[in-house]
């Protein structure tokens, strides 16, 4: 009886040792983890070595903060854009936006049908299809958020179809300025490139950053104005699906931030003509933008997972893969024909 009881307490105190190492390694990721997050923000790292970052973080440990990093990542993504926005000029940015209007419509339509088409040919759940194209056509995540619930696409749908996107967006933007300098394309090009053929707003603003500054400009200038196409998207899907007509104001995700980054121009085109104090701040803003974008991406990064890789079927994926190569390759002739 002594053996039981001492055999009951050696195991007691096993477990209880298991438990203290498992607190004290969660507790040590965590720590790891808050130093990246904290090292991208005030060292100079380029935003493709912080979205490798938190992808190698997740694929080795896990995020210790899935819920917090999904909250806090959509909304530092804004601020960061919104703070972009202190050092465009408003006249310059209304030009950029007239001369890629016609290339930003033309391609959301033509991303749109061949999505449809391509969905179609491969007998993708029609969901799914719209969702994918959806997302590659106007703002990636967010464009599927905004549609999702209009034609009642359940968790799952929903949730492959973020993945998928999120994964060539990943892929964006490591390969983008790569293959922009291999052909040489100027700030100017690779700029409207960027903002037309990246689904997310965090992958084509890092991916023009890592490019350059006038590339920045009107990349991010090119891509809000492409992420306001999910309002005629969502009416066109609520006049298709009747029954959500009633509910019309409920339904539609409005991308509020869009009309604060504007101000933002707004105020650094005209306040520093009659206080030039406002030189100095709009700086300071602009510089914290960026870190706060490249935070971001390490954030992004550390949301990948290997059981979001493992859920995606071949369909999906392949939809995604030759509708993003279709436009980018497309958009690019246009773009190096139109431009030289």
């Amino acid at each position: 009886m002594a053996d039981l009881y001492a055999l009951k307490d050696i195991c007691t105190m096993s477990q209880a040792t298991t438990k203290k190492k498992l607190v004290s390694n969660d507790r040590v990721k965590k720590i790891i983890f808050i130093l990246l997050g904290l090292l991208c923000l005030v060292v100079s790292i380029d935003t493709p070595l912080a979205l490798l970052l938190g992808m190698l973080f997740s694929f080795s440990f896990g995020n210790p903060y899935p819920i917090y990093t999904k909250k806090i990542t959509r909304y530092l993504l804004q601020l960061s854009v919104i703070g972009l926005g202190f050092g465009m000029n408003l006249n310059t940015a209304i030009q950029v936006g007239k001369e890629g209007l016609l290339l930003t419509v033309g391609s959301i339509f033509l991303t749109l049908f061949l999505g449809i088409l391509i969905g179609k040919f491969f007998k993708i759940d029609r969901k799914i299809t719209l969702l994918i194209s959806s997302g590659t056509a106007i703002c990636g995540g967010s464009a599927i958020a905004a549609v999702a619930p209009l034609i009642h696409a359940d968790e799952e749908e929903t949730s492959l179809s973020l993945a998928t996107i999120f994964i060539l967006n990943s892929i964006a933007l490591f390969i983008f300025p790569a293959i922009g300098h291999l052909i040489h394309l100027s700030q100017e090009q690779f700029g409207y490139w960027s903002a037309l053929a990246i689904h997310d707003t965090s992958s084509v603003v890092g991916a023009a950053q890592h490019y350059g500054s006038r590339a920045l400009e009107i990349a991010t200038m090119v891509k809000l104005e492409r992420a306001l196409w999910i309002i005629p998207l969502s009416f066109l899907i609520i006049l298709t699906f009747k029954e959500n007509k009633e509910n019309i104001h409920k339904k539609i995700k409005l991308p509020y931030f869009i009309f604060l980054f504007i101000a933002a121009m707004i105020s650094n085109t005209y306040l520093p003509q009659y206080f030039p104090v406002f030189k100095i701040i709009d700086h300071g803003l602009v510089m914290a933008a960026k870190r706060g974008l490249t935070v971001t991406l390490f954030l992004i990064g550390a949301g990948l997972s290997l059981q979001t890789l493992k859920k995606i079927g071949i369909k999906p994926l392949l939809l995604g893969v030759i509708l993003w190569t279709s436009v980018s390759f497309l958009t690019l002739i246009l773009l190096v024909f139109r431009m030289y």
